[in-house]
């Protein structure tokens, strides 16, 4: 693997950046301060607010912010590589074969429209056979198969309470507003304000006319709309809302698969099984039971002519980006457009290498990592990881409210911690995945069948906690309950967040709090239900878990009491509660982290900062943050991350360590004191 010199990744990113008109650098950067501001008012406008007022919305984004600016900075990267791979065809490794024929397909739009929605005909000759109760869940079994997942969720996992042993697990779902998949939101189909009535009118305009590009009549179509949201409203009725699903014992229910057929009643489990490529196993999480016993209510009882609606929508959108410009473009009109506000779609060779991104992760993340993540950047943050460990070890021994066995399970739990760094350890293997540059909507639908069969042979088997849930070029880094193993990869490992010639407090004011938020949220409301092992066990004492409730809820308070769009729409505090105690233990964790790696040493100013300011700084520049109106009031309702100016003001306003470095008085709206302070960790 050939890694290049760390002054050319540097430099590499600094191109790119400049390409796109951005600055790539961990420094602060004053230009973007509103000295207007004081920083004892707001803390956020007084380090971002020139950039807030100067700086507009991309026309093909909903939201302009670090991540999204850093990810559109590696795709210019990740364009360079697809390109070159395309390029060779097969003179190219089989993994660059495997990322240039997918690429290609994918830009081929003559072939792309030519073929229209043909190439799905299979499909829809399956769903259209379906007439009785049991031919309609076998027409499900047989989308499952094919990577396509209506209805329901069902997949091999981590058993909760034995993670060691991978299980199979039926998961509520099917539903599509406001996003799909992960983005799914129940409520979205009942709340009554005006807003939530007419997306949903405008989403059943947006089914009916996806249904019509596929080749029903207008008259067809309109009635299929209307029946694919009965389908869609009977599922979300059964559903948990968002919040409820935080709770990881709220879904936790092992059963017998014997007693399936009790609990959904009336459904060919073992047909769906062998459909999927299940073969025979006795135990399995019914995570969401209300779910499955409507479910099966709903398959005897609702209409043929309503599932096989629902059916042909739901492959329609979930495949629509990889269909022909009418599909696309409706797709990008309503979930893009209606809901989240933007205005312009991406350039085609964005769409198709975050595409190649998605499906190809671990094949374009080796090509990625072997030219633009140098071991220097590797090792550096290593260490910063090993700081924090000690530092959050600290905390915990110093904390009043939790007992000593508690502390004593707590302490086994962080020294277990596994780091993932960068890139894995073992790449995924490609070899059973065959893909040319045909039908690009067939290249789709073999890499979601690759990854079932993938999937399905996990079961049974032992947990491979070294796998990796986010490919290497991903700006985001994550904490796994199940492994308790926390994640970094290269795509995250540049400026702003780091920096290898930057100082020490830019650093851990940067990448250093994301560190120390992934690490407590081990620790959060459902993080903290899990063991060293990542096994779902209540290790706490009942007193240690009543302090930190107590304290937990003081958080959900505090965020329930912020607004955003004018102060008319208030944050959901239980929703973000998670987020909300991972950033203010992080920040905390990652100060006093700084402390140990500045004992000893000068502590000269910087352009006229102290190191502690700088941390502060550093930290609050990572969340600068623009959302379009829509794209605020959907992820308010999705999202359990608070938006950028709460996630500065939020947790400083709490921190003494702030107070110091900026003198903050008492009184002062970045002070909070007396019962209103929160403090966990």
């Amino acid at each position: 693997m050939r890694f290049l010199k760390l002054s050319s990744f540097l430099s590499l990113a600094a191109v790119a950046a400049g390409a796109l008109g951005l600055v790539a650098h961990a420094e602060i950067t004053p230009a973007n301060f509103d000295r207007s501001v004081s920083p004892q008012n707001d803390f956020y406008r007084f380090v971002n607010g020139t950039w807030l007022k100067n700086t507009a919305i991309p026309a093909d984004q909903a939201r302009w912010h670090t991540f999204t600016i850093l990810s559109e900075r590696n795709m210019e990267a990740l364009h360079q590589i697809a390109e070159r791979a395309a390029a060779k065809g097969k003179s190219g490794t089989a993994i660059e074969q495997l990322v240039g024929d997918f690429y290609a397909s994918g830009m081929d739009e003559a072939a792309i429209n030519a073929a229209g929605v043909a190439p799905l005909h299979p499909l829809f000759d399956r769903i259209a056979a379906a007439q009785s109760p049991a031919e309609i869940f076998a027409a499900i079994g047989y989308l499952h198969a094919q990577g396509v997942r209506p209805a329901f969720g069902g997949f091999v996992g981590p058993d909760a309470k034995d993670s060691n042993v991978q299980i199979f697990q039926l998961r509520q779902g099917g539903i599509g507003l406001p996003g799909g998949g992960r983005d799914s939101d129940r409520d979205y189909y009942f709340n009554t304000d005006e807003r939530s009535v007419k997306i949903r009118e405008q989403y059943v305009a947006h089914i009916a006319k996806m249904l019509e590009l596929s080749g029903w009549d207008a008259a067809a179509a309109q009635a299929g709309a209307a029946g694919a949201m009965r389908i869609e409203t009977a599922l979300a009725d059964a559903s948990l809302p968002r919040a409820a699903l935080r709770n990881p014992y709220a879904s936790y229910n092992k059963i017998a698969v014997a007693d399936l057929a009790t609990k959904a009643p009336g459904l060919d489990w073992a047909g769906y099984f062998r459909a999927v490529g299940l073969g025979e196993f006795k135990e399995m999480n019914l995570a969401h039971p209300k779910f499955y016993a409507g479910l099966a209510k709903l398959v005897a009882e609702a209409p043929a002519a309503d599932w096989q609606a629902y059916l042909r929508w739901r492959v329609l959108s979930g495949l629509a980006p990889s269909l022909s410009a009418p599909f696309e473009e409706e797709n990008f009109r309503f979930y893009s457009g209606v809901i989240a506000g933007v205005k312009e779609r991406k350039p085609r060779w964005r769409r198709i290498v975050s595409a190649t991104d998605n499906g190809l992760g671990e094949a374009l993340g080796q090509l990625y990592v072997a030219e633009y993540f140098p071991p220097e950047a590797k090792t550096r943050v290593l260490k910063l990881v090993e700081d924090l460990r000690a530092a959050l070890g600290d905390r915990i021994r110093a904390l009043e409210w939790m007992d000593a066995p508690t502390k004593e399970k707590a302490l086994a739990k962080l020294a277990a911690f596994s780091v993932k760094m960068g890139y894995p350890d073992k790449w995924q293997d490609y070899s059973a995945l065959k893909l040319d540059r045909g039908p690009y909507v067939l290249n789709q639908l073999r890499i979601a069948q690759y990854e079932q069969k993938r999937n399905a042979a996990r079961l049974g088997q032992p947990t491979d906690k070294t796998e990796w849930g986010m490919t290497p070029p991903t700006v985001n880094a994550s904490y796994s309950p199940s492994a308790n193993a926390i994640t970094f990869p290269a795509g995250i490992l540049q400026p702003p967040f780091f920096d290898p010639k930057a100082d020490d407090a830019s650093n851990y004011g940067g990448i250093g709090t994301v560190i120390g938020h992934e690490m407590t949220h081990g620790f959060d409301d459902s993080g903290r239900r899990y063991d060293f092992a990542g096994n779902l066990v209540d290790w706490w004492s009942k007193e240690s878990g009543d302090e930190f409730n107590k304290r937990a809820a003081k958080v959900v308070e505090q965020f329930n009491g912020y607004t955003v769009l004018d102060g008319t729409l208030h944050l959901k505090g239980e929703l973000t509660q998670g987020e909300n105690i991972a950033d203010l233990g992080g920040i905390k964790v990652a100060f006093a982290a700084l402390q140990k790696a500045l004992d000893g040493k000068p502590r000269a100013q910087i352009d006229g900062w102290t190191p502690e300011q700088r941390f502060f700084l550093s930290y609050a520049n990572i969340w600068r943050d623009l959302q379009r109106p829509e794209e605020q009031r959907r992820r308010v309702n999705v999202d359990p991350h608070s938006p950028g100016v709460w996630r500065v003001n939020g947790p400083l306003s709490n921190l003494e360590e702030f107070w110091a470095a900026f003198d903050i008085p008492e009184g002062a709206p970045m002070r909070r004191t007396g019962e209103a302070r929160v403090t966990i960790w």
